[in-house]
């Protein structure tokens, strides 16, 4: 007898389940095997996008920092950014990646004006430039993608770097002013127009405005004490010749009638006499992120005073000899750098650069009457009323040797001068260029009324003080990384 066998609704059930099973299977195959290899490719573009990244802004920042330097052309700056991108031959072997390149139009150099204006970083680099955008690109290859039609990945990455803005170093800084009575002489061209101690002045402002008393990451200095806020960064004392008497300097700053008591340059120096005006000083600005000036401040009040008129008077009496107040200015400088030992000393020196000091009466070949009291009449080395404009160079020379970097500051040089020195002779113009530490060190400001138009600086062409010291300013920071899309 026979039966009809009959699938059961279970059995069917159970035939579906396994059908559903194999087509999740079918379907979750490539899924599974293929996540694994979305993520491999998906990590190695991360990498190598950090790894462009890196060395654009490296690029960037290199580019940049060349952009400051003397003598810097756009053929030295592309090739700063190029050693340090991601192309073959680099100094960032790290964020080598092959095949990058530099997109068309890049490195870019330009004119912000938003760091022009608002940060105080002129546009003084190759071009009359401030600024430089870096854009790179890379074809990144991929691996397991390729299975679904994708070979590479094309990565690109744009960096903007302002030439100058970051702090490199705190900085001890000494600014030495020529307050000899030629100071008080109109200087009529065009950069300043008013009494050469003004436009001086309103230098030393500028680069006030430029340093940095605190650090950038605070919002507010703090309260100083005798002159310094906590956490300073740049300290700077005021300096001038001739020296003046230790309970008059004051008069230089305290904006009064009476001017202070200069004194001639004698050797010893007497203790209760000073070159120096100001003490070292961070108070000059509340602030790294505001440009305006603390008129509380002393060496503020001797540059600018409480109403925009400078309170340095201008007496002289002694003519020029600036050998003795360098070895001043460095002896004060390794004092404050033994108090920040992380510090660096700088000197600016302007002046027309011309000795002119005399000795009225000497005997047996020492002066005892005049403006070089005690000094040699003959030696020619320091203190001497012979070679004033070579000792000078060696002051600036011994600086330079212990650490300081010297700034020297040609204010209408004349074409002729430095009478004292005969052998070898040499000019007011070259005693100024070779008082710098660096040629890129020494500026010239030859449009002012009486200067040698012949005396040039080579490396650093800008004639307006007051953007030499914009200059000297920037030189004391280093580039930094600026938001994309900066104008």
């Amino acid at each position: 007898m026979s039966r009809n066998i009959e699938t059961s609704p279970r059995a069917a059930d159970k035939n579906r389940r396994g059908q559903s099973v194999l087509l999740f299977v079918t379907l979750a195959v490539p899924l599974i095997f293929g996540l694994p290899a979305l993520l491999f490719d998906m990590s190695l573009v991360y990498i190598e996008q950090n790894k462009l990244t890196a060395s654009t802004q490296a690029a960037a920042l290199a580019g940049a920092e060349a952009m400051g330097q003397a003598g810097a052309t756009s053929a030295t700056v592309n090739a700063a950014a190029t050693l340090y991108g991601s192309t073959g031959t680099n100094k960032n072997a790290s964020s080598f990646l092959p095949g990058a390149t530099m997109v068309t139009g890049y490195p870019a150099m330009s004119c912000l004006s938003t760091l022009e204006n608002s940060f105080d970083i002129a546009c003084y680099g190759p071009s009359n430039t401030n600024a430089l955008v870096v854009k790179q690109q890379a074809s990144v290859p991929l691996y397991f993608l390729r299975m679904f039609g994708a070979s590479s990945v094309t990565l690109t990455s744009m960096a903007t770097a302002a030439m100058r803005g970051a702090s490199a170093s705190p900085f001890n800084v000494a600014i030495i002013l020529d307050t000899t009575r030629s100071m008080n002489d109109l200087d009529s061209d065009s950069n300043c127009n008013s009494t050469r101690i003004s436009c001086a002045m309103a230098g030393v402002q500028v680069l006030l405005k430029s340093l940095s008393p605190c650090p950038s990451s605070r919002a507010s200095c703090g309260a100083a004490t005798n002159g310094n806020v906590s956490n300073s960064v740049d300290r700077v004392s005021l300096f001038v010749f001739p020296g003046v008497t230790a309970l008059t300097n004051q008069d230089d700053y305290n904006c009064g009638s009476t001017a202070p008591t200069t004194v001639p340059y004698s050797t010893p120096f007497p203790v209760t006499s000073t070159y120096q005006i100001t003490n070292f000083a961070s108070d000059y600005r509340t602030s790294d992120k505001t440009s305006s000036l603390t008129t509380s401040s002393n060496i503020v009040a001797a540059v600018e005073g409480t109403s925009g008129t400078p309170c340095m008077h201008v007496v002289g009496g002694y003519g020029t000899y600036y050998a003795q107040v360098i070895y001043a200015a460095q002896s004060y400088l390794v004092t404050e750098q033994a108090s920040y030992p992380n510090s660096k000393n700088v000197i600016i020196l302007l002046s027309d650069g011309d000795a002119t000091a005399t000795c009225t009466l000497s005997v047996l070949g020492v002066c005892t009457a005049g403006a070089m009291i005690g000094a040699s009449t003959t030696s020619g080395t320091y203190p001497s009323s012979v070679q004033e404009c070579a000792q000078a160079v060696t002051a600036a020379a011994a600086a330079a040797t212990a650490g300081t970097r010297v700034y020297s500051v040609a204010y209408g040089a004349e074409a002729s001068g430095c009478t004292t020195d005969t052998s070898p002779a040499i000019t007011p113009c070259q005693t100024m260029q070779h008082i710098a530490s660096s040629p890129g060190f020494f500026f010239s400001d030859y449009t002012a009324t009486g200067g040698d138009s012949t005396c040039i600086s080579a490396s650093q062409p800008t004639t307006s003080l007051n953007q030499i010291f914009q200059v000297i300013a920037g030189d004391l920071t280093v580039a930094k990384l600026i938001p994309n899309g900066t104008h």
